[in-house]
């Protein structure tokens, strides 16, 4: 099979965690009802973006995989409408606690794991006091319908990121996100810069992007939407602005963005014994 419908859900996710889920079922159910057999919803849908600041409390919302809430209320949602869902959760490992990714597949198993690996740290950003830096290395994952790499929000700025994950055979290139205005710099809208990072990917690897961000306001930061999905020449094919709430879906040839990845020769031009100072520390 070569063809694929994606979904990206945009919404508001103020909390609590049980008004969370619902708003993230109700919207995996519609993507469904559209065609969708990949859904996407925003990272840590389980509650409102708690890293604005430093607080103790938020670290006992943290779970393992096959115990967190919003990992098994996914699994249960994808078995019943035989859909994948990539699902963004803080994850407890023992001592550790991480920014991570399930990826359910469409029987309701986790196919594994991805942790952030890209951690930011800055106001209203203060994820380096919650999360340790991922220590899964990038992650594919094929499903019945392509093979699928993902990052998380931070991991979306890099370019290697997307390189990496299509190094590694990805058809189709996703990053669950929350972002939004910079508590200390309000006239800096970054929304422009976020899409056209990704867009550059898509363009740079000829690779559809999908990208899924909430909406809303979170005590004195507002999330600013703008979710998107972008064809493999980096055309916009559907997206929302800054307060829609709903589902983005679209239908991609995998075989036909292939075909135009070949010919453009991105891969095949590559000179990797050059790039060795991309590997050292600065």
């Amino acid at each position: 099979m070569t063809k694929i419908t994606v979904a990206a859900i945009q919404c508001a996710l103020p909390g609590p965690l049980a008004a969370n889920l619902a708003t993230v079922e109700a919207h995996v159910r519609e993507a469904a009802q559209h065609g969708a057999k990949i859904i996407l919803p925003p990272e840590l849908f389980e509650g409102p973006y708690f890293c604005k600041v430093q607080e103790l409390d938020p670290f006992a919302t943290a779970a393992a995989t096959a115990e967190h809430p919003s990992v098994v209320a996914m699994q249960a949602l994808a078995k019943e409408l035989q859909v994948y869902i990539p699902t963004s959760f803080f994850e407890r490992d023992g001592q550790h606690y991480y920014n991570s990714l399930a990826m359910i597949d469409d029987a309701g198993d986790v196919m594994g794991v991805y942790r952030k690996s890209h951690i930011p740290d800055g106001p209203g950003y203060s994820e380096k006091f919650y999360f340790r830096p991922g220590n899964t290395g990038f992650k594919v994952w094929d499903t019945r319908y392509g093979r699928i790499g993902i990052g998380i929000c931070w991991d979306q700025w890099y370019p290697e990121t997307a390189r990496a994950l299509m190094l590694m055979g990805a058809d189709i290139l996703m990053f669950p996100t929350a972002i939004g205005d910079e508590p200390e710099a309000e006239e800096l809208d970054t929304s422009r810069l976020w899409r056209r990072a990704m867009v550059g990917h898509a363009v740079s690897n000829v690779v559809p992007v999908v990208a899924s961000n909430r909406i809303g306001r979170e005590g004195d930061q507002t999330f600013y939407g703008h979710s998107f999905i972008a064809n493999e020449r980096g055309d916009l094919v559907a997206e929302y602005g800054a307060a829609e709430s709903g589902v983005l879906v679209a239908e991609f040839d995998l075989a036909e963005a292939a075909k135009n990845r070949a010919a453009f020769g991105f891969f095949r031009d590559r000179r990797p014994d050059l790039y060795g100072r991309l590997v050292e520390d600065v």
